[in-house]
């Protein structure tokens, strides 16, 4: 008999767990991966856009060339979980499983910060990159806020990466000297589990005439004026926020979630019903969120779902391991590997900024390119 799995979301949680299932089960496996968005994109491609390092096309990869043993995509909007009966109802049908996987990320709630809409710019939506193509250009004079609305947030060198990435971006121009760049976040320093790469970042801040305001969120804004949440006010001319991040309404709504996340084992990242599993943004399993993280969790989850189908145990936990990639500006990546269960706290060890780590950075994206959709 075919195990049916139904896995809820295409980013690198949902295709690595996919991909595994796949050449491990194989023809035994009836996998449907359903999205409401018909193509992929990397995170990092945002930055790429934002600032037209890349056209918005060219970095879109379509979900129709998956082509894989037992598995079949779905371009639907999912509108009820029943994580019970393990049954999901999209805009065009049902679908029932014996393993349910939700890998549907976080949302972004502009609503919760006051003013974000009306006055102020986001790079962490697709389309809030491809806005800011446009906008950035014509700011060319007065004080730029790269600011952090809510936490936890979706790959936290982002904020650093764009404060640096715009300096670079204004240097091209000929009008950094009359444009200065502050950076709000909520964190004490600017990537916590890594000392060494804080330091790095903040000396790059210094050198760069950035000031960095940590232990801080933005609130709401005016025209023209971002309020911190102590109330202290900074005027700006041209805003990039990072919004708040929600899980999305079908999650909330299923039951799943306990304190606005789905709450999972860090041993199998199975959540409190029976072969139900969450990975990557959308759980509080104490990771970044992050796409290295939740390809991290659907190793483990898939490694459960197929011990289980063989009637073994799954000996493997989750080890909340990851590397990121940060974007130094000036042709230079840094990378920080990150454990956050191995240890009694979260520890991260830094790679100087080079640019052997950029030519590494594209060889990670090229080679899940390679494995999640044969290209």
């Amino acid at each position: 008999m075919k195990l049916r799995v139904v896995v809820l979301g295409a980013g690198f949680g949902g295709l690595e767990l996919t991909s595994i299932l796949s050449e491990s089960i194989g023809d035994n496996l009836d996998l449907t991966l359903i999205d409401q968005n018909d193509t992929f994109f990397f995170g990092f491609s945002k930055l790429d856009v934002m600032f037209g390092h890349k056209n918005a096309d060219t970095v879109k990869i379509p979900y129709n060339s998956i082509v894989k043993p037992g598995v079949k995509f779905r371009k639907e909007a999912i509108v009820a979980i029943d994580p019970e009966s393990k049954v999901v109802t999209t805009q065009n049908g049902t679908y029932g499983a014996d393993v349910l996987v939700v890998a549907l990320g976080a949302n972004y709630d502009m609503a919760a910060t006051p003013g974000l809409v009306e006055y102020g710019n986001e790079y962490y939506s697709f389309e809030g990159a491809v806005k800011l193509r446009d906008v950035i250009p014509n700011f060319k004079k007065g004080h730029a806020i790269i600011g952090v609305c809510g936490a936890p947030f979706k790959c936290p060198p982002a904020p650093s990466e764009g404060a640096l990435m715009l300096h670079d971006y204004l240097v091209s121009a000929g009008v950094r000297d009359a444009c200065t760049i502050s950076l709000v976040i909520p964190f004490g320093s600017p990537i916590p589990p890594s000392p060494d790469s804080s330091k790095a970042l903040i000396k790059a801040f210094e050198e760069r005439g950035i000031r960095f305001i940590p232990q801080h969120k933005i609130a709401s804004l005016r025209p023209n004026t971002a309020v911190l949440d102590d109330g202290a006010e900074l005027p700006f001319d041209l805003f990039l926020g990072i919004p708040k991040h929600v899980a999305p309404d079908v999650v909330l709504q299923s039951g799943l979630t306990a304190e606005g996340w789905i709450s999972v084992s860090r041993q199998n990242l199975m959540t409190r019903f029976d072969d139900v599993y969450a990975i990557g943004d959308v759980t509080s399993v104490g990771t970044p969120k992050a796409g290295v993280f939740a390809e991290g969790a659907a190793k483990i989850a898939a490694a459960s779902i197929i011990a289980n189908y063989k009637g073994k145990e799954n000996e493997a936990a989750y080890t909340g391991a990851g590397s990121c990639y940060i974007e130094f500006g000036k042709g230079e990546v840094a990378r920080v590997d990150v454990d956050f269960f191995s240890g009694p706290k979260p520890f991260g060890i830094h790679h100087d900024a080079s640019e052997a780590l950029v030519v590494d950075k594209e060889h990670f994206g090229l080679s899940r390119k390679a494995r999640w959709f044969g290209l």
